[in-house]
């Protein structure tokens, strides 16, 4: 299983939807996203509407909270310090933040979250959190120990073009802080009242340095993040 938080970013404001690539994922809306994914891992998947959920919280803390606002509150702290969970976590850690999500999950105010797509969905989302793990040798052959940086990973969503486009950026530090990207772009459809398909179209890695960097791991590299499969959109909430 593969999960993921989503928060709305301001960075897409500046950042045109990315036109080229070559075939080789106050108060601001909150997306929180579980997944369980046929193939590949990116946001997540397979809850059914709360009302049908039986909660089976993993973490005996999250019995204490009674708001709504209480528990995104503790999700909050709980995610300090993670650096998204990709590198990750104690067992402990992990426990708390997926028992305050699965918390939130039958708290969950939108039961058909594919009939508000437009609404609640379209524009561009920040990962703050994942279960996708990039440890061990996978780690040190995509250089992610010593060489090279994980920065932010953003996901546009383009409802009406059924259209999804994940970036996940990169800073190699031995190149004069060369910045860079993973691009991937991929199509979904929504196949129930809380599922979508999604179909990978193509990635790229821009600019060419760092796709030279990247090019003797690049299958490993796209086959971590590569959306393919289908996930099931289990809370949407106000922040």
């Amino acid at each position: 299983m593969a999960a993921s938080l989503l928060l709305p970013s301001a960075q897409c404001r500046l950042a045109p939807y990315p036109a080229t690539s070559t075939s080789g994922r106050g108060a601001f809306s909150h997306c929180t996203l579980r997944a369980r994914q046929r193939r590949r891992r990116w946001t997540s998947v397979a809850a059914v509407p709360p009302k049908q959920k039986q909660s089976n919280l993993s973490w005996a803390g999250t019995a204490g909270y009674e708001a709504v606002g209480d528990v995104k509150d503790a999700l909050y702290r709980a995610l300090e310090g993670t650096n998204r969970g990709i590198f990750g976590m104690t067992s402990a850690k992990r426990s708390e933040i997926h028992g305050l999500v699965e918390l939130l999950e039958t708290r969950n105010p939108t039961p058909e979250p594919t009939a508000e797509l437009q609404e609640k969905v379209d524009g561009c989302w920040k990962l703050i959190y994942s279960t996708i793990s990039i440890l061990g040798k996978k780690r040190t052959k995509l250089g992610l120990r010593d060489f090279i940086s994980l920065g932010d990973f953003l996901q546009i969503i383009d409802v009406k073009e059924e259209k999804a486009v994940n970036v996940i950026k990169f800073s190699a530090r031995a190149l004069k802080i060369l910045s860079g990207k993973l691009i991937i772009e991929a199509s979904y459809n929504a196949t129930s009242q809380t599922r979508v398909d999604i179909k990978l179209e193509s990635s790229t890695i821009t600019p060419d340095q760092l796709m030279n960097i990247f090019q003797k791991n690049y299958d490993m590299l796209l086959d971590i993040f590569n959306p393919e499969g289908w996930l099931e959109i289990t809370v949407f909430l106000k922040f």
